[in-house]
């Protein structure tokens, strides 16, 4: 089951970082159809949020038919977002783990790699389209 997290400094509303959080869960293969998310009772309880902003979150999820909610049991996954390439996210995590602990041991911080992260996928991502 996914355990949620709110990041203050994310830019998001709480209720975005929900949604994302299952988005990525799913594209990653950490979801899958049949999972079950946790009840909104467990996600207010977790997170200390309105259960109208999981209810939000939810409702969003379903409208775009990744989970369906089944009164009185719960919210289930769908639908995923994976494709093919799952295999080859164990080595570029990999890749990335070390790439992060080079970038730590250089002196960055979380809000630096993350910055240099953003810049460098966003300037490959106008170099693809070009």
């Amino acid at each position: 089951m996914i355990e949620f997290y709110l990041d203050a400094k994310s830019g998001l509303s709480p209720y975005q970082q929900l949604v994302q959080q299952v988005r990525h869960a799913l594209r990653l293969g950490l979801l899958r159809e049949g999972d079950q998310l946790p009840t909104v009772k467990e996600a207010v309880a977790q997170l200390a949020i309105n259960a109208n902003t999981v209810l939000r979150a939810y409702r969003e999820l379903e409208h775009e038919g990744l989970v369906a909610a089944r009164p009185g049991v719960g919210t289930f996954v769908t639908a995923t977002l994976t494709n093919t390439s799952l295999a080859a996210h164990g080595p570029l995590r990999l890749e990335l783990e070390r790439w992060l602990a080079k970038a730590r041991r250089a002196g960055l911080d979380d809000e630096s790699i993350e910055a240099l992260f953003k810049t460098t996928f966003r300037t490959i991502a106008q170099e693809d389209i070009a």
